[in-house]
């Protein structure tokens, strides 16, 4: 198990390292290269305004659970994820920011995808796949092995919700920045919610 982790972390430091490169690849979407500017309501500004808010959630659920547990193989996998998805929410902005497009849409989440009649979300869970703002503080009162199985499983509908919506942008999105950036996120998170199942299996419990 540690061998695979420590995989994993290294693979996701990879996708960090591969991020700069993307970050410094971001002029090519301001038009500069012939390549036109996505209109506000396309995938590609869709995909950037609601992954931002998924990210921003992640990054909250694991700097909760790295402060409620002692285990040494969480806390690396929550900084991890706290780490890449901060990084990635940060790209996914100033994109937004250089396309001079709102980062708050008018529109419904995932309306981009095709799912604006979806229900609205009830008590902060805006998307698939995002923890309720009680299951969020129910998380912060946890501790120890409790905490690490109610993380994991959070995280790991957190995560198949942000996998839905990376494949989503693959098909729709026509950046190819942001197109590279989605499929780094699906192969990433999915190997994560492998991991985590593993981990979950561990503690006897279940996704």
């Amino acid at each position: 198990m540690r061998r695979r982790t420590c995989r994993l972390v290294g693979a996701a430091a990879a996708v960090v390292v591969a991020a700069g490169g993307i970050t410094a690849a971001v002029a090519a979407t301001d038009g500069s290269d012939g390549t036109d500017v996505p209109a506000s309501a396309s995938a590609d500004a869709g995909f950037a305004r609601d992954m931002a808010i998924h990210h921003q959630q992640a990054v909250e659920m694991s700097y909760i659970v790295r402060d409620r547990t002692k285990n040494e193989e969480i806390r690396r996998l929550a900084y991890d994820i706290a780490q890449t998805q901060a990084n990635q929410r940060g790209m996914l902005l100033g994109w937004l920011d250089l396309w001079e497009l709102p980062k708050v849409s008018d529109g419904a989440p995932m309306e981009w995808m095709g799912m604006g009649d979806m229900p609205p979300g009830e008590d902060g869970a805006l998307m698939p796949g995002m923890a309720t703002n009680t299951e969020l503080s129910r998380l912060g009162k946890l501790s120890g092995r409790a905490a690490e199985v109610r993380f994991l499983q959070l995280m790991i509908d957190h995560h198949k919700g942000g996998i839905h919506m990376a494949e989503g942008c693959v098909e729709r999105c026509e950046v190819g920045v942001e197109l590279r950036l989605a499929k780094g996120m699906v192969a990433s998170q999915e190997s994560e919610v492998e991991l985590m199942t593993d981990l979950l299996k561990a503690r006897g419990a279940k996704p």
